[in-house]
């Protein structure tokens, strides 16, 4: 097992990044190991609502800038830059086939588990959740994305990599970039965020934190 001082270390490391390295890049198997803690984060009734993309032609990453204002300065100097997709309601939504086909295929349940958590996830989303309109519905499922997003951005830490977290973009016209330039099917996929990665160039201030007494409580 990792040592715990090692792990809390790798927490201290990681900072909000600005601004990359350019000349630094992050070679395919590191980038790939942290590719694959997001392919096995957890999400709720295990469904992964997620896709990446990892946007490394310049021209794709010139638009983006555009309509995405805190990521100005890292589309231009991140080794690898990701966008996150969450699935729509008509991917997510209980009754949709790709829940069935998941269930089934990817799963590999039997018919009978597959009915009963069928209607665990139906009465889930319909009393439990309340996820009643196709807003609720996505973005329930884009909070299932952020779990990838810091477990990558930790994984990264640990082998000495930077990333900065970003939400900082128009949802409407970077889904239209999204549709247009890459062909995404915009009625089944929405962005949640996006994510850099690189070398720092300048080192951060030093971390702060509310205190942890006050954060945590025992009942």
């Amino acid at each position: 097992m990792i040592e715990k001082e090692k792990i809390l270390e790798a927490y201290n490391f990681r900072h909000a990044c600005k601004l990359f390295d350019t000349d630094k890049k992050i070679g395919d198997a590191d980038m790939n190991f942290i590719l694959k803690t997001a392919q096995l984060s957890p999400s709720s009734f295990g469904f992964e609502p997620w896709h990446f993309i990892v946007v490394q032609d310049k021209d794709l990453r010139t638009k983006l800038k555009e309509n995405a204002w805190g990521a100005t300065a890292k589309l231009d100097t991140a080794s690898h830059f990701i966008v996150c997709l969450t699935m729509k309601p008509s991917l997510v939504r209980y009754d949709s086939p790709y829940i069935q086909n998941f269930m089934r295929e990817v799963q590999d349940l039997p018919e009978n588990v597959v009915a009963g958590k069928g209607t665990a996830y139906e009465a889930f989303q319909k009393s439990d959740f309340d996820l009643s309109d196709d807003r609720k519905l996505f973005d329930w499922a884009s909070k299932q994305c952020y779990i990838p997003l810091a477990n990558m951005m930790t994984t990264a830490a640990m082998i000495g990599i930077d990333s900065c977290p970003i939400e900082g973009f128009n949802q409407e016209t970077s889904n239209k970039i999204l549709k247009e330039d890459l062909r995404i099917d915009t009625d089944t996929y929405g962005i949640s965020y996006m994510v850099a990665f690189g070398y720092r160039v300048n080192e951060p201030r030093s971390k702060t934190r509310r205190n942890f007494n006050d954060i945590i409580s025992y009942k």
